[in-house]
């Protein structure tokens, strides 16, 4: 970590309870940011504000962060960098503690999104993706809907296909016993199949329960996901486990 990184989270203005967990607005605009804040506050969400990804990062240093909207920064690839950077935490605090845990709930908030932007968007991780300004109401929803969604992996109960077992409590994958380690979303997948062992899910249905779309993220954004579990499963001996049922999805063994 670079010098001022590892500077105290008190010299870059942070003024938090590291006993509760914040939802963290990443903005650079300061009124956008604030408004955002407020609102969120009056919902009875504790929410705080970063304006740069550095001070996002000593937030996330000095509390548990409960979700990350990431709104503007200097540029809009910045937003995306930052994104990448949660789901791949390779940034650490000494002793070796990540800034970022990885299945962190993020919302990405752009304005004029393209197609495109949204299929990168998902891709890198992104949990949800609005156009920016988006009505309060309709951004109070969707958090609310990943924060559910990450709630309910939480649960301790334990899942069995094969050789797989999936503790949901403690977020851990194994094959005949040994660890695999998988990105957020490739675990939210993962978990999504094992608890309909018997029938296919559709990427339709996989787009809703994993990255609350109906339409626009695409099969691609599945289909990549899905490749890459494979690929791991497969190099952990557990090879064949994910079926891509041609044209309608995938499901387990």
């Amino acid at each position: 970590m670079n010098a001022r990184l590892a500077s105290s989270a008190a010299s870059l203005g942070v003024d938090v309870d590291p006993r509760d967990a914040a939802i963290l607005v990443v903005e650079s605009g300061a009124p956008i940011g604030r408004e955002l804040v407020e609102q969120l506050c009056a919902d009875r969400y504790l929410a705080v504000l970063a304006r740069t990804a550095e001070h996002a990062r000593a937030l996330a240093l000095a509390q548990p962060i409960r979700a990350i909207v990431l709104g503007a920064l200097d540029t809009p690839r910045d937003a995306l960098d930052l994104l990448d950077e949660v789901r791949r935490p390779t940034i650490r605090q000494p002793p070796g503690r990540p800034v970022w845990d990885e299945r962190l709930p993020a919302i990405l908030l752009s304005p004029g999104a393209t197609q495109l932007d949204l299929l990168r968007a998902f891709e890198m991780g992104a949990d949800d993706f609005i156009a920016h300004p988006a009505p309060y109401l309709e951004l109070r929803a969707r958090l609310k809907a990943v924060l559910r969604r990450a709630e309910n992996l939480t649960s301790t109960r334990l899942l069995r296909v094969g050789p797989l077992e999936i503790d949901t409590g403690a977020r851990l994958v194994r094959i005949a016993g040994a660890p695999v380690a998988l990105c957020r979303l490739e675990y939210e997948l993962l978990v999504h199949l094992a608890r309909n062992p018997t029938g296919v899910c559709s990427k339709q249905e996989l787009l809703r329960a994993i990255w609350n779309q109906r339409a626009g993220a695409g099969a691609r954004t599945v289909d990549s996901h899905a490749s890459r579990l494979r690929r791991k499963l497969d190099a952990a001996g557990a090879g064949g486990l994910v079926v891509n049922v041609w044209g309608v999805g995938y499901r387990l063994i």
